[in-house]
């Protein structure tokens, strides 16, 4: 789409330059031969919906709607002898509540079809299993990861989807969802590095001093300090670096720390934060490498700080999981409840860790990669290693019922 012209202050104007006006068109030739709506007489006391313009394919042009909604006419593309008229829509469009729903269902409902088992531990996650060849889709909105043990194999199933859905082949995986990927003889290289960009420019901070750590090893953050100048600023960085902690570890801890403080913000906090922009700055080309593996055992390593925060006294508990040399999953995040030993708060560790690994070794057998061997869970913390093979609750203890329990289960089921 070409960009708005600064001399294009209204819709109306917009609808004059041919540019703008073809583009418009065409999306409103892509409404009509999806059949998203039917022309009707306004009915009396109904709630009108009013929206602005879509993409072109839009993802949710093929949910089939259950409830009845009506749209008003797009401006400018008013049915001359019906300008009265409402549309009801027959498929979903960008701004309902209903259409992620839809599209989902609708989609979801196809490739079951064509005989894809969703997976229970993640169902965004999809599997296609036809004797040796096997399929695996992911599904994020309308973006699609596709990948399958043959060439051929992936084409055939592409080609089952374009029959059904209006698709384009992007190729070989280089971006999704901001992440650049890179292949590599050995794995995988994965980079936000725009993103980044992106974060330092909307901070005002892409020509800072870099940084070599994220986070200095004084005492933990209080909710004491002046309040910011403008908090609806420092949550908006806040939210967009919490997505970037996805591919960066590194990042977990130093923005739990500042996004504990986002209802109420403090200089301290935002000094906190621009140390966190100034680490980005210097490691801009930093990734994550996912090496290749044929074979691999889950491993966990957990921590817990006792009663670190100043103003609650909570801890704050985190994992590692390896598969293999692969670092896969982690999280650093504050306890729901206080601790009364430094016992309790590794065992609370332990036991999000645990969890963490019964969620991996599910998801690992569906994807047909069971694992051989027992996941094993370090902790530096003997009473809370004792705790998980003692069933036995005393007074000291009691308190810590329901994680003990879900550990030493699974601790007797042979998986950890």
């Amino acid at each position: 789409m070409a960009p708005l012209s600064p001399l294009l202050k209204t819709f109306c104007s917009t609808l004059t330059d041919p540019n703008w006006r073809a583009t418009l068109q065409a999306e409103f030739d892509a409404l009509l031969a999806n059949d998203t709506w039917t022309l009707v007489a306004r009915p009396p006391g109904v709630n009108v919906v009013t929206g602005k313009w879509l993409d072109v394919k839009n993802a949710f042009l093929h949910g089939t709607l259950i409830e009845t909604v009506y749209y008003e006419q797009p401006s400018g593309f008013v049915d001359s002898s019906r300008p009265n008229y409402v549309c009801k829509l027959n498929r979903s469009l960008y701004g309902l509540k209903q259409a992620p729903r839809a599209w989902y269902s609708r989609f979801a409902g196809h490739i079951t079809s064509l005989r894809f088992v969703e997976v229970k531990a993640d169902t965004s996650l999809f599997i296609y299993r036809r004797g040796a060849d096997i399929a695996f889709l992911l599904l994020y909105v309308d973006d699609i990861v596709l990948t399958a043990s043959s060439p051929s194999f992936l084409q055939q199933v592409i080609a089952a989807f374009q029959w059904e859905f209006s698709m384009t082949d992007m190729g070989p995986l280089h971006h999704f969802l901001g992440l650049s990927v890179d292949r590599r003889v050995d794995g995988l290289f994965l980079s936000q590095r725009q993103y980044m960009l992106d974060i330092l420019d909307h901070a005002g901070m892409r020509d800072c001093k870099p940084c070599s750590t994220p986070i200095d090893t004084h005492a933990k953050m209080s909710a004491n300090g002046v309040p910011v100048a403008d908090p609806t600023h420092f949550r908006s960085i806040a939210g967009v670096l919490q997505y970037l902690t996805f591919m960066r570890p590194d990042l977990a801890y130093a923005v739990q720390q500042v996004c504990l403080y986002m209802h109420d913000p403090r200089e301290p906090h935002l000094a906190a934060m621009k140390r966190i922009l100034r680490y980005i700055q210097g490691t801009l080309d930093l990734g994550f490498h996912l090496l290749h593996t044929s074979t691999a055992d889950l491993t966990v390593y957990t921590d817990a700080d006792w009663a670190g925060c100043p103003d609650t006294r909570r801890s704050t508990s985190g994992y590692g999981v390896f598969w293999g040399d692969n670092l896969i999953s982690w999280s650093s995040k504050h306890q729901a409840t206080v601790s009364r030993s430094s016992a309790e708060a590794k065992y609370r560790a332990v036991a999000n860790g645990v969890a963490e690994a019964c969620w991996l070794r599910q998801l690992l057998h569906e994807l047909h990669c069971p694992l051989r061997r027992v996941t094993v869970v370090y902790c530096d913390n003997v009473s809370a290693v004792y705790l998980s093979t003692n069933p036995v609750q005393h007074q000291r203890t009691k308190h810590v019922e329901i994680d003990l329990h879900f550990v030493c289960d699974r601790v007797a089921l042979g998986e950890i």
